[in-house]
């Protein structure tokens, strides 16, 4: 398997550049353009119970032109590491980052040593502080394949050394050194950071944001392929809603608690945010060939009902905390208004985009995620047998998937089983009864933990 370096060296990319371009001489239909839009702590339930009181009518329509998968999982449900999942197509126990990064011993949210560890964790799991520079990133990847490329938004994969431009982007915007800014009027981050510090004074910070990624949309002369990755600091807490929206909000549904019109006009803005940007891919004629991803890094803090869990600790394997929203629109490509029940990670999106590309994900480094173009255009299944998510916080550690079985595992040896066809809720507990099935989805997760090299694991079988 080639370093990040030898495929970079060995896909020159002004040699690919140049096929791409004989390829389109010759008639052929040229690369997608890749919108790869994620919301942070938008879990699986907001997509589907609207409990906002708010309406997703750009979120909708987008479900309706596309595929949407109902068994999709942030391959670890916490904010550094799914984020570094989509990033790369590794799972993050491979990354060793299986915690988000902490705020950083200064304000500034600049970190000195590579690892960190928790004291509440049982494993003591070393985690990383930023995604290192020879990991490769979609970026990086597609560029030999004639694409340039911007991120926005939340990065928390590091501070500036680790930025994206210094990860294969070629310009990015609104980018931190935090996991979620102290406001979502500017000023937005505080005294110590630069970021958007001049932008005027109650700017919302999802409006900015879309300002930026539909600017970079109108810069595009639809001469080369791109990739627009947007990764929303919302809806991530502090709930603060934009005021027009929550007024709109208030008006519509009297009498509702004042945390559902804050959290409700934050999702509202994520919605006109989406139609923002679909509108300037129309208006520069781009729309027909770029391909536009939505999806959730994972639950929140407040309640996915009917889904057990949040992102709190302790109760982030369950459904609730570890489900996501996973929407693709891809025209010519996907039939407007499917659904697939095929089991799906986070991993999934980079070599999912590098196949869309043209590339081929297997010549790059070992990923752990599959490419969704087939299931995409109905021309097969994953054959996936069992997928893992897997943090390391405290006892409850890890989950996997097989089927309609899904266990939850301990430090301490302790073990849930449920049968999500018949009990997606989680209420039901039935290791007890279904040793056997405890037995052989244990005996894959230590297996599975082997293949990633965790560190530590202890022979239990």
């Amino acid at each position: 398997m080639l370093s990040r370096g030898e495929f970079l060296r060995a896909t020159s990319s002004a040699a690919l550049l140049a096929l791409w371009r004989q390829g389109r001489a010759a008639g052929e239909r040229p690369k997608p353009n890749i919108v790869v839009l994620f919301v942070d702590d938008f879990g699986w339930g907001e997509m589907q119970y609207r409990r906002h009181c708010f309406g997703m009518p750009n979120v909708d329509r987008l479900v309706a032109e596309g595929m949407t998968f109902s068994d999709a999982y942030a391959a670890s449900p916490t904010c550094s590491p799914s984020r570094a999942s989509v990033i790369t197509g590794r799972h993050p126990a491979r990354l060793r980052m299986v915690r988000h990064i902490p705020g950083g011993r200064e304000r500034d949210g600049r970190l000195k040593e590579e690892f960190h560890t928790l004291g509440g964790d049982p494993a003591r799991f070393p985690s990383r502080n930023w995604l290192p520079l020879n990991e490769m990133t979609v970026a990086e990847a597609l560029k030999p394949l004639g694409y340039r490329s911007a991120f926005v938004g939340k990065w928390h994969l590091g501070h500036d050394p680790y930025h994206p431009v210094r990860q294969g982007f070629d310009v990015q915007f609104g980018v931190s050194n935090f996991g979620h800014p102290h406001s979502y009027t500017a000023p937005f981050f505080g005294e110590l950071s630069d970021t958007y510090k001049d932008v005027p004074k109650g700017k919302y910070l999802t409006d900015q944001l879309t300002d930026d990624a539909v600017r970079y949309i109108e810069q595009q002369d639809g001469k080369r392929p791109f990739l627009l990755t947007l990764f929303y600091y919302g809806v991530h807490d502090p709930f603060q809603g934009r005021r027009d929206l929550m007024e709109k909000l208030e008006a519509e549904h009297p009498n509702r608690k004042q945390w559902q019109y804050e959290f409700g006009s934050m999702v509202g803005a994520i919605d006109e945010s989406v139609g923002r940007i679909r509108d300037a891919l129309k208006r520069k004629k781009l729309d027909s060939n770029t391909v536009v991803f939505f999806l959730g890094d994972q639950g929140g803090k407040l309640p996915n009902n009917p889904l057990r869990g949040t992102k709190r600790g302790g109760k982030a394997l369950y459904e609730g905390g570890a489900r996501i929203p996973f929407v693709v629109h891809w025209p010519g490509g996907v039939k407007p208004g499917t659904r697939s029940s095929e089991l799906v990670l986070t991993t999934d999106v980079f070599p999912t985009v590098v196949a869309m590309a043209g590339g081929n994900p297997a010549e790059g480094p070992e990923l752990d995620g599959v490419s969704l173009v087939p299931v995409l255009k109905g021309q097969g299944s994953l054959e996936r047998k069992e997928i893992v998510l897997y943090r390391s916080y405290e006892n409850q550690y890890a989950a996997i998937r097989s089927g309609r079985w899904k266990l939850i595992a301990y430090r301490d040896g302790g073990a849930e089983l449920y049968d999500l066809a018949a009990d997606l809720s989680e209420k039901n507990d039935l290791s007890a009864k279904e040793a056997d099935k405890v037995g052989e989805l244990k005996t894959a997760l230590h297996a599975w933990e082997k293949r990633m090299g965790v560190p530590g694991v202890i022979e239990r079988h």
